[in-house]
C-alpha cells in the first residue's frame, strides 16, 4: 500500500480526515440526524411503480436540467407562502453537491469563504475541496450568533461566500431573520464587489412554530441562496436529493459547473414521488419534535443541559469529558455523535422506543460524567 502523503495530493488536502460519522451495529443509531419512522406504504407501491418506469428507458440519459423535477420542489417551497418559480430552484445530489456547486462557482483560488463555527462540518470541507480558502467566523458562548460582530467580520474579511446554517447543526439554534437581512447587506463590498449569502435550511421543516424561512427573503435580493434536502424532514436520507432556491441568475451560474446529466433519471423520479406524498412524508414531523422537546424536558432531571434547538436533533452536555460520555453510551448500545466541541454530544430525535433506551442509558451514564459530579 503506498502512504498518502507519498501521493502529489494538493498541499492544502494534505493531513485532512474525510467526513463520516461512525457507522456502528448498535441497536439505537441516533448519531446522523436521520428521520427514524420508515416511509408510508403507499409511497412505497408509488415508488415501485415509478421507479419501474423510469428504467425502461435507462439506456437513455436523464432530463439534464430536471426540469419536471424543479417544478415540483418550487411547488413544494410555495407551500409557504412565498411564491418560488421553477427557474429560481436546482437539485442536485444531496444539498452537499449543491453547496459544492455554489464553491466552484463563486468560490475557487484565490476566494474566501466564511462560516460561523461551530456548525456543519461539510462547508469547510467543500472549500478546500474547491481551493476557497476557509474563515471560520465567530458565535457567542451560547452558541448564537452575535448580529453587530457577525457583520463586522464580514466587512473585514469580505468573503466571496458566507455560510449561514439555521437551524445550525450541531447546536440547532436558528438564526433570525434580520440577522440574514443585515449579514446579506454586508456582502455588499463596494466597487463592484460582493459576496453570496447561503442560508443553509437543512433542518427547516422541525422549526418551532414563528421561526420562519430565509425563502422569504429572496425577492430582491439577488445573492441571497436557500438551501434544503429531501434527507432529513422527508425521510429521504438514502435517495441523496439537495436542492437550493435563489434567484435565477444564480441557477444560470450552477449550470456552468454542474455535471452532464448529474441527477440520475432513477433520482429524480423517486424524488418526484416522493413530493406527490408530501403531507404523508411530513406527517412524521410533529413526532420526532415531540421526542425533540421530550430529550430537551428530561435532561435537567438528569443533572444535564441542551442548547435551544429548531432541528431534529439535540445538543447536550454538560460533560467532564464528552468522548468519554459517549464511549460509555456506546456501551450501552446507543450510538450519539460527539462532534469535538468540548463538553457536548449531539443526540437525534429518534422513535418513542430510542428516545427510551437514550435517556434510561443516559440516566445511567450522567452520574459518572456530567460536569462537576
Amino acid at each position: 500500500m503506498t502512504p498518502l502523503d507519498e501521493l502529489p495530493l494538493r498541499p492544502e488536502l494534505r493531513g485532512r480526515t474525510p467526513y463520516g460519522a461512525p457507522q456502528l451495529q448498535v441497536a439505537h443509531r441516533l448519531n446522523t440526524n436521520e428521520n427514524p419512522h420508515p416511509l408510508p406504504a403507499e409511497l412505497l407501491a408509488t415508488l415501485g411503480e415509478t421507479l419501474g418506469h423510469a428504467a425502461l428507458e435507462l439506456n437513455r440519459y436523464p432530463d439534464r436540467d430536471a426540469v419536471a423535477l424543479r417544478s415540483d420542489l418550487a411547488a413544494y417551497l410555495s407551500r409557504g407562502g412565498e411564491r418560488i418559480e421553477p427557474a429560481q430552484v436546482w437539485a442536485a445530489n444531496g444539498s452537499n453537491e449543491v453547496l459544492q456547486q455554489v464553491l466552484q462557482a463563486f468560490g475557487g483560488a484565490g476566494r474566501t469563504a466564511l462560516g460561523f463555527t461551530p456548525s456543519y462540518s461539510m462547508h469547510p470541507i467543500i472549500s478546500a475541496g474547491t481551493g476557497t480558502a476557509w474563515v471560520d467566523g465567530h458565535r457567542r458562548a451560547d452558541f448564537t450568533i452575535d448580529p453587530a460582530a457577525a457583520v463586522a467580520q464580514v466587512r473585514e474579511v469580505r468573503p466571496d461566500v458566507v455560510f449561514v446554517t439555521s437551524p445550525n447543526n450541531p447546536t440547532g439554534t436558528a438564526v433570525a431573520l434580520e440577522t440574514v437581512t443585515e449579514l446579506y447587506d454586508a456582502t455588499s463590498y463596494g466597487h463592484g464587489r460582493a459576496g453570496v449569502l447561503v442560508v443553509d435550511e437543512a433542518y427547516a421543516e422541525f422549526a418551532r412554530t414563528g421561526t420562519p424561512s430565509a425563502l422569504t427573503r429572496l425577492p430582491g435580493r439577488p445573492r441571497l441562496l436557500v438551501s434544503r434536502t429531501m434527507s432529513k424532514a422527508f425521510g429521504m436520507a438514502g435517495l441523496r436529493l439537495g436542492y437550493l432556491a435563489a434567484d435565477p441568475a444564480v441557477v444560470d451560474a450552477l449550470q456552468l459547473v454542474r455535471l452532464p446529466y448529474h441527477l440520475s433519471s432513477l433520482t429524480q423520479a423517486a424524488a418526484r414521488a416522493a413530493l406527490a406524498h408530501t403531507d404523508a412524508l411530513l406527517a412524521t414531523v410533529d413526532a420526532v419534535k415531540d421526542q425533540r422537546d421530550r430529550i430537551v424536558a428530561t435532561l435537567p432531571s438528569l443533572g444535564l443541559t441542551s442548547v435551544p434547538s429548531d432541528a431534529n436533533f439535540v445538543l447536550f452536555g454538560r460533560f467532564a469529558d464528552a468522548p468519554a460520555a459517549w464511549k460509555a453510551l456506546l456501551e450501552h448500545d446507543v450510538l450519539v455523535r460527539d462532534v469535538g466541541i468540548p463538553g457536548w454530544l449531539r443526540v437525534t430525535a429518534g422513535t418513542p422506543a430510542e428516545t427510551d433506551a437514550f435517556l434510561t442509558a443516559l440516566g445511567e451514564v450522567a452520574p459518572d460524567h456530567r460536569l462537576g459530579d
